[in-house]
């Protein structure tokens, strides 16, 4: 009898160990979809979509289920990941993201945003990537505001930089 009840209650802890694995296979896979759908550059550390031809330097972006074009990217050669915003005057860091890639909070200064004016701090970065792009001494701000870990790539960027726009592709081309 007492080996029937070790074997019974051997056999229902496999059970839910079985089902515990499948949960955790279940999560692992749509989180990395869920990812994916968010970021479908994030593999953009390879560069596939990268030409370089003579001086011009090209990266192709695929917008995402949101329309809106997300990639990786460096900042002063730690990996960020952006979303590209031409509304954005300049590149606007949430300030967790800042802290973490240890920039310096400058002069306090008041911007206008969707959600009206609020107060952020001026910083230089020494070097912003996108693939093989990459700019020098690019004026940023410091956003306490933001939430979550995306950057938003504005202008003070990408008015140095040709693109245009064919379908859910984004090319982008540095001379």
């Amino acid at each position: 009898m007492n080996e029937e009840n070790f074997q019974k209650r051997l056999g229902s802890g496999m059970v839910i160990v079985g089902w515990v694995l499948v949960i955790g296979l279940f999560t692992v896979y749509f989180t990395k979809y869920l990812n994916e759908q968010n970021n479908p550059n994030q593999h953009q550390d390879q560069y596939p979509n990268l030409e370089q031809t003579g001086i011009q330097k090209e990266v192709l972006l695929q917008r995402n289920r949101y329309g809106h074009y997300v990639t990786n990217g460096m900042i002063n050669h730690q990996p960020v990941v952006f979303m590209l915003d031409t509304g954005a005057t300049s590149i606007s860091i949430p300030e967790k993201v800042a802290q973490r890639l240890k920039l310096k909070a400058g002069i306090k200064m008041t911007v206008n945003t969707a959600n009206g004016e609020i107060d952020v701090y001026a910083t230089r970065l020494r070097r912003v990537g996108l693939g093989a792009i990459e700019l020098q001494d690019v004026r940023a701000n410091i956003n306490p505001f933001m939430q979550g870990e995306e950057i938003l790539l504005g202008m003070s960027f990408l008015k140095h930089l040709n693109f245009s726009q064919q379908g859910d592709k984004l090319l982008i081309r540095q001379y």
